[in-house]
């Protein structure tokens, strides 16, 4: 199905303590995303810059949106494969790192799948679906850094 796909949400700031942006410790991070028909996200910026730990970041979304991609395409290339996966965690982590101009960008992601088959013998072909996983997430061709995979594969009953 090729096509043009478009996506929306709204970012709103819930920050002002009533000054607005009259200094840079005057306000909050504080943002709501919102998408009709989902659960709204309550968000900040990372806690180095003043944010809120406790709220998603937008660093925490880009991987997590890596990770879920990477995790959805690769479902459906095991299902291509004949492949019969019984259970998939990722404990994935990213690394970004500033440019001392006040920005700075991500310098790489490593995802790590803990994938569970369902037979022995289809331990290297779940291996090699993570190379088309790849080829197929959305996320990990629209970024301009690495997105690396560090898989294990293990079979139900062995794990």
């Amino acid at each position: 199905m090729l096509g043009e796909h478009r996506y929306s949400v709204r970012a709103e700031w819930t920050g002002n303590r009533g000054t607005g942006t009259s200094g840079y410790r005057d306000y909050d991070r504080a943002v709501t995303l919102s998408i009709d028909g989902k659960p709204s996200l309550a968000a900040s910026s990372d806690k180095p810059f003043r944010g809120d730990p406790t709220r998603w970041n937008p660093e925490d979304l880009l991987l997590s949106a890596l990770s879920e991609c990477h995790l959805l395409s690769y479902l459906h290339a095991c299902v291509t494969a004949g492949v019969v996966v019984v259970s998939y965690t990722d404990d994935a982590t990213g690394t970004m790192r500033e440019d001392g101009r006040g920005g700075g960008a991500f310098a790489e992601v490593v995802l790590r799948p803990r994938v569970v088959v369902a037979e022995a013998s289809m331990r290297e072909a779940a291996l090699e679906a993570h190379a088309q996983a790849n080829a197929w997430c959305f996320i990990a061709n629209s970024v301009n850094f690495p997105v690396r995979h560090e898989p294990t594969i293990l079979v139900s009953g062995e794990e």
